[in-house]
């Protein structure tokens, strides 16, 4: 059976769900109709986002983008503070961590914001179970890319096959084969939980 020392987590949709809702009905509260007018901006320039988690825009640069698509109707803290307010958290997935941690490196991996990790994950207390954290704006890298896990390794300083990635994103977890992980497709945490005792390992 295959040897794991690192376990690595994504975060969004696996420890906290999120639901851009929450916006829509938060600049709708302002104007009717703008949060949805807003949100088709943000998938239509989906490239902003990902160009922000990768930070290759500052802050200041990605709230300008996002205010004048909001005809300025938020201030800058009101922006960051409603486009944060999304999360909430897998409480089960959370409470394998401390379990985990007791015979495995615990990583996180997440594609992520520098506004969403001020405003809105980053006080969880989940968190102090993670070694490190791997966020996509401070490594210059979004997952799929190879730089992102090849960050993680250079780290751990550890071979490929005893890294499994948790993710709820296929794509994401066949990046992390790519470089030689195993992975496990997050659908729910009963089936986390299969996955892991399926592989033999210890929580």
């Amino acid at each position: 059976m295959r040897h794991y020392s690192v376990i690595v987590f994504d975060l969004g949709n696996v420890l906290i769900p999120f639901d851009y809702s929450k916006v829509i009905s938060y600049v709708d509260a302002k104007r009717p109709g703008l949060g949805a007018q807003f949100m088709e901006f943000y998938k239509e320039n989906y490239h902003v986002h990902r160009s922000y988690e990768r930070g290759d825009i500052s802050d200041t640069e990605f709230i300008d983008i996002m205010l004048k698509a909001l005809d300025q109707t938020l201030t800058a803290e009101e922006f960051c503070k409603c486009f944060s307010e999304i999360f909430t958290v897998n409480e089960d997935v959370a409470a394998l961590l401390p379990k985990l941690k007791q015979n495995y490196r615990l990583m996180l991996l997440s594609n992520t914001s520098h506004i969403h990790q001020q405003y809105g994950w980053g006080h969880y207390e989940f968190l102090k179970n993670f070694e490190h954290l791997f966020l996509s704006h401070e490594v210059n890298a979004v997952k799929p890319e190879p730089k992102i896990y090849r960050t993680v390794m250079e780290y751990t300083k550890l071979p490929a096959s005893e890294h499994i990635f948790i993710d709820d994103v296929l794509e994401y977890g066949q990046g992390a084969k790519s470089e030689g992980w195993d992975a496990i497709q997050f659908v729910g945490y009963d089936n986390l939980v299969a996955e892991l005792q399926s592989r033999g390992i210890k929580f």
